[in-house]
């Protein structure tokens, strides 16, 4: 089965399609793209999370017949509020977006939303997902911490998902390969570990990180970015066929069954 077809400005972060393409496709998955706008250390830009989660609803999109929308861009921050730029709304707030926005899919005609969430503190999105259930809309939490870390794999990222939280090899590396002018000089000498942050939410990330990184940034290539793409999107596989069973020859539909989709919470990375 062939992806959606979606049309993509130059920088590949929005959808172009019109409603006779949507008409066409009849879509009965969206995938909703959420990040942050938030400080990711001098060499990565404000937007990097909502950059992180576009890149891979647009790769899921390519390789999926899913109604791609376009990201929410301002979410739950509030312990990177330290550092100038940084911008948040509330839980509360994230919350009932998320609801309008499955709203108004189903009332058009779509009632199956996986939220692909690019930061960590989002963590009220494991909320929406939970309290779904007999709400007239099925919702999924996109990359649980398990396909991270099968992507990780898949991509000899050395850091290990406790270790690389903020700005580190990970996040570098997707940049890296998906925009490559986004990242500054500078992400090869900033690495700087922060592995018991027990007390974060409370002191917030500037007890922990004077730069903002937490990570090994040092480490990052396109190649490993190009593979943890790949690994994601194959990942994918198993949401979609729960989210459409009635389909079978969806990508990755034959282990739907291997793959767990349970989400504790929002990620493993603010």
């Amino acid at each position: 089965m062939s992806g959606s077809g979606t049309q993509l400005t130059t920088s590949g972060l929005l959808p172009l399609d019109t409603t006779e393409d949507v008409r066409a496709r009849r879509p009965g998955v969206a995938v909703l793209p959420i990040g942050s706008f938030e400080q990711h250390g001098p060499f990565l830009p404000l937007t990097t999370d909502t950059v992180i989660a576009c890149t891979i609803a647009r790769e899921v999109a390519a390789a999926y017949p899913v109604h791609l929308l376009p990201p929410l861009t301002i979410a739950c921050s509030h312990e990177h509020a330290a550092w100038p730029g940084t911008v948040s709304i509330s839980a509360v707030t994230l919350h009932a977006v998320v609801r309008d926005i499955a709203d108004s899919l189903r009332r058009s005609g779509i009632d199956a939303l996986v939220l692909v969430n690019g930061h960590g503190g989002n963590y009220v999105l494991g909320n929406v997902v939970q309290e779904s259930a007999g709400s007239g809309t099925r919702m999924a939490l996109f990359p649980a911490a398990e396909d991270w870390e099968e992507a990780r794999v898949r991509a000899d990222v050395r850091t290990s998902l406790l270790s690389d939280m903020h700005a580190g090899e990970l996040e570098t590396s997707i940049l890296l390969h998906a925009h490559p002018e986004m990242v500054r000089p500078g992400y090869e000498t900033s690495d700087f570990l922060a592995d018991d942050r027990r007390h974060l939410l409370t002191l917030d990330m500037s007890a922990y990180t004077e730069s903002g990184v937490i990570g090994r940034p040092s480490l990052a290539t396109a190649e490993k970015g190009k593979e943890l793409l790949a690994g994601l999107v194959d990942c994918f596989g198993s949401y979609f066929s729960i989210l459409t069973p009635e389909t079978t020859d969806a990508p990755g539909a034959v282990d739907a069954t291997q793959k767990g989709v349970e989400q504790d919470d929002a990620g493993s990375r603010p």
